[in-house]
């Protein structure tokens, strides 16, 4: 499971090594709040986006993730992120998370061909046999998105994380199997096809 700096190339959009340089144009998009309605944390400033890049930037540098800007290939602008992070590498798994993309792209082809890059990555050059998805129990959206690639909910982590404001989060948990990637691939295609 190697670690080097990749881009991912799809259609509609690419997936580039995530740097700071890219904070500004994020920053714009982290100015929409629904953005965040349901998830852990809010980049409400750039200070805070700021803090988030820094985050990935160590958890690249340590191993433990490789974080992607999410570029909108039409008009070449960052439209969010995503990463693998919780990276196993002595059990062949990780998770993709911290995605989080502009309202603009939602329900486009954005997000399902990311999920698809990154899936075919992490199965097929990564040699991963297990890839995690989670998310909060109340962000019924994200819920059905990651249902809809194929992923089979396994279970509900209670009280699993503290957010924002104090909150305890019960965390949904996901996964995609090796055995499994052939038929999540057809599904994938089949629908970035549409």
């Amino acid at each position: 499971m190697q670690d080097e700096p990749i881009t991912l190339e799809g259609t509609a959009v690419s997936l580039i090594p995530f740097e700071l340089d890219h904070l500004n144009a994020l920053a714009e998009v982290a100015k929409e709040e629904l953005v965040w309605r349901h998830l852990s944390t809010s980049l409400a400033t750039i200070e805070q986006v700021r803090a988030f890049g820094e985050h990935a930037i160590r958890e690249r540098d340590a191993g433990n993730a490789v974080p992607f800007t999410v570029v909108e290939r039409a008009s070449g602008r960052p439209v969010g992120c995503t990463r693998y992070f919780d990276i196993r590498r002595e059990h062949r798994n990780l998770e993709i998370g911290y995605t989080w993309l502009a309202r603009s792209v939602w329900r486009t082809r954005v997000n399902t061909e990311c999920k698809f890059l990154l899936l075919q990555h992490a199965f097929e050059k990564r040699d991963c046999i297990r890839v995690q998805f989670c998310t909060d129990v109340k962000n019924e959206r994200s819920r059905k998105a990651i249902g809809r690639l194929g992923a089979q909910q396994e279970g509900i982590l209670r009280q699993q994380r503290i957010v924002r404001g104090g909150t305890l989060r019960d965390s949904v948990v996901f996964s995609i199997l090796d055995r499994e990637w052939p038929d999540v691939k057809v599904k994938l295609a089949a629908m970035l096809r549409r």
